[in-house]
Formats: structure tokens, C-alpha cells, sequence
């Protein structure tokens, strides 16, 4: 074995020419300390042929709406539309028949109470029933599972390759799943009762904030007739841009353009408003 010529150890061997080096990694280098380029996509694209428009620095699934199973949303925004233009036309309708404003503002009031509880209540026992409906279903898929655990393994096994799985990695899958009950449950529920157990929703908070929301929407046409008496024109105003606000914030669940949703709202709450204004006229005239 033959070393360096001054005697010094022995020499390791060469690098290995099938090896190329990689790239320098620091802070002065153009590769981060991850290993990325800065400027490269860190969510690349495996199939990016399929998907030629695919915009890097676009977050796909933060245009999701959250939780949309939760009801919040769905109950605030529904309940405002509903508020406005349900108020829009009983306010409207009482001023046709009426001149004197405290007769619009008791109705006014009126209309808002009765119709936020009654929103309430109804949000409350549809989203309870409907929670109860899917936790007996919830109960009976987990008995399933804990007194037949082969064939609903088994089971879950022909739904994840009825999903595109492979019949072996869906028998390796569905052992995994089964290793542990609550995820067990949670897989049959999502592929086989097609909901998931944790969007069930809350009814309290769906309803409160039904009640809420209804009685912010109903008290738009009501206030300018608490500032003056001839709050005709005020009251139509208001309503007008709360109208567009409210359609235009629908298209988050929608996906629809904004300009579409509050020109159709507005369209909506002025129909109720004309037809009950116009009712209201002959009305009050005939009373009198």
C-alpha cells in the first residue's frame, strides 16, 4: 500500500465520477436552506400537461368556503337577505297605507321580532333533527363496526376501490383504518353515509346567528324612519345599497359574479318593496 510521498496517511479514495454535486446551499447560494429554488413552485404540478393555465402562485384550495357544512355562514347571509327583504315589503306596505311614522316603526319592529325568532327557531330544530338523524346513523355504523369487524373491513376495502384504489393497497388501507374504531367510523361515514362526522354543524350557533343576522337586515328599512318622518325615500335608499351589499357578499357560497348577485337582490327586495307599497296604498285609502 503506497501513501504520499512525505509520509503523511494514506489518501481516500477519488470522488466517485458517476456523482454529480449538487447544488451549494447557504445564504448566498440561489438554492434555499429546503433545498427549493426561491423562486420555484413549492407545490409543483405532477401532471403539469393537464393543466397548462395552473398559476404557481395561486393557493387553489383557500378558495374553498370554509366549512361550508358548518350552517354559520350559510344562516348569516340567508338571514340578512331574508331580514331586508322581508321587512323591506311590510314596511313599505305599512307606509302606503299609512302617513304617520310611528305606525311604520311599530310594524317595523314588529316584523323584525316575530320574523328573528321565528328564524331562529326554525334554523334550530332543522339543523338539531337533521344532527340527530346522522348521529343515530353515526351510532349504527359503529356498532356495525364493532361487533362485524372482518366485513366491514372487508367493506371498506370494495369502497376505497370503488374510489380508483387498487383491490390490494384498498385491503392494506382498510386494515390500517381499522386499527382504529374512530377512524373507522369516520372512513364509512365519508364513503358510505357520504357526510363526514366532524361537519355535523352546531344548531345553537347556527340559530343565534340566524336571529341575529335576520334582525340586522330587518332593521335596515326601519331606522331612517326613526330619525324623520318623511323617511320614505331614506328608507328606500338604504335598502337599495344594503340590497346590492347582501347579494354580492351570496356569491362566496355561490361562486356567481358579484355584480349578478346584487343586481338580482336588489331586483328581489324592489319587487317586494313596489308590490306591497302598492297594496298598501288602496288599502289604507279604503280604511280610512
Amino acid at each position: 500500500m503506497s501513501g504520499p510521498a512525505n509520509g503523511g496517511p494514506p489518501e481516500g479514495p477519488g470522488p466517485d465520477p458517476a456523482v454529480r454535486p449538487g447544488p451549494a446551499v447557504g445564504p448566498d447560494s440561489a438554492v434555499g436552506k429546503d433545498g427549493l429554488d426561491p423562486g420555484s413552485d413549492p407545490n409543483p404540478d405532477p401532471n403539469p400537461d393537464r393543466n397548462p393555465d395552473r398559476n404557481p402562485d395561486r393557493n387553489y384550495e383557500n378558495e374553498h368556503v370554509s366549512d361550508p357544512q358548518s350552517g354559520v355562514l350559510r344562516a348569516s347571509i340567508f338571514g340578512v337577505s331574508d331580514g331586508l327583504v322581508s321587512n323591506i315589503g311590510l314596511v313599505m306596505g305599512v307606509a302606503g297605507a299609512s302617513q304617520d311614522p310611528s305606525v311604520v316603526v311599530l310594524a317595523g319592529v314588529a316584523g323584525l321580532l316575530a320574523g328573528a325568532f321565528s328564524m331562529a327557531a326554525g334554523e334550530y330544530v332543522s339543523m338539531r333533527t337533521q344532527r340527530e338523524v346522522l348521529e343515530n346513523e353515526l351510532a349504527v355504523e359503529r356498532a356495525h363496526i364493532e361487533q362485524h369487524p372482518d366485513e366491514e373491513e372487508a367493506h371498506l376495502a370494495e369502497l376505497l376501490a370503488e374510489q380508483g384504489v387498487s383491490p390490494e393497497a384498498a385491503r392494506r388501507l382498510a386494515a390500517q383504518i381499522h386499527s382504529r374504531v374512530e377512524h373507522a367510523v369516520d372512513f364509512h361515514a365519508l364513503l358510505e353515509l357520504g357526510f363526514h362526522p366532524a361537519a355535523l354543524g352546531e344548531p345553537g350557533g347556527a340559530s343565534l346567528w340566524s336571529f341575529g343576522s335576520f334582525a340586522l337586515g330587518a332593521a335596515v328599512p326601519v331606522l331612517p324612519w326613526l330619525l324623520t318622518a318623511d323617511a320614505l325615500r331614506p328608507s328606500l335608499a338604504l335598502s337599495a345599497v344594503a340590497l346590492l351589499a347582501v347579494g354580492a357578499l351570496a356569491t362566496r357560497l355561490t361562486g356567481r359574479s358579484a355584480w349578478f348577485g346584487a343586481l338580482r337582490q336588489l331586483a328581489i327586495g324592489a319587487a317586494s318593496a313596489g308590490i306591497t307599497f302598492g297594496l298598501g296604498r288602496p288599502l289604507g285609502t279604503a280604511i280610512a
